[in-house]
């Protein structure tokens, strides 16, 4: 199939890159209830995204960094939370961070945020020459070709644009209430079922 240039200006536009998804009330998958993800990846093949709300209590930084043989030079590692980022490959490392830290392994995300996978980032945050700000999670969110859509359209999730403010602060319990008055939402006058007009 060929893409004209209307197909790929309609794909760019209804990309979720950048977004924030919000769990909506009711959603009926526990593991995403009342979660804020961070979208990484969206398109015809499928989506992927970090929750960034969901502290990982089974582990701390400290302890994911001795396992890993890295000798933190900062007692500022103390104070990271580890985040369960999904339900997809949670033995898995991802790291989400300001642009001020970039490698070959780096994927530039959105307005000032990017992320990377390695093991060199953790080494860097543990050393005190990392990102500026970052967010730490094991395991990402994850939807097969059109299983995101098909769950908007399903009234499962809303999205709007991210901000560092949101995306970064280590306040992680009051973010999905933050996350919808951003977009001017009173989650008690929602509904958890879709309608037809």
């Amino acid at each position: 199939m060929t893409m004209n240039a209307n197909t790929a200006m309609n794909a760019t536009q209804s990309s979720l890159v950048g977004q924030l998804l919000i769990a909506m009330p009711g959603m009926p998958d526990p593991r995403f209830e009342k979660s804020v993800v961070y979208m990484c990846a969206h398109s015809d093949d499928g989506a992927m995204g970090l929750v960034i709300n969901r502290a990982l209590d089974a582990i701390t930084f400290p302890a994911l960094l001795e396992q890993l043989g890295i000798e933190p030079a900062t007692s500022e590692v103390d104070r990271i939370q580890v985040l369960s980022g999904g339900p997809v490959e949670t033995g898995r490392g991802f790291v989400l961070h300001s642009h001020d830290y970039r490698r070959d392994s780096t994927v530039v995300v959105g307005r000032g945020v990017a992320l990377t996978a390695t093991i060199d980032i953790l080494r860097s945050i543990a050393d005190g020459s990392g990102p500026r700000r970052h967010v730490m999670a094991l395991g990402y969110a994850g939807w097969g070709p059109g299983q995101l859509d098909s769950e908007i359209r399903a009234n499962g999730w809303l999205n709007v644009e991210a901000d560092d403010e949101l995306v970064f602060d280590p306040d992680i319990t009051t973010k999905w209430h933050r996350a919808m008055a951003k977009i001017g939402i009173d989650p008690r006058m929602l509904s958890d079922t879709a309608g037809n007009a």
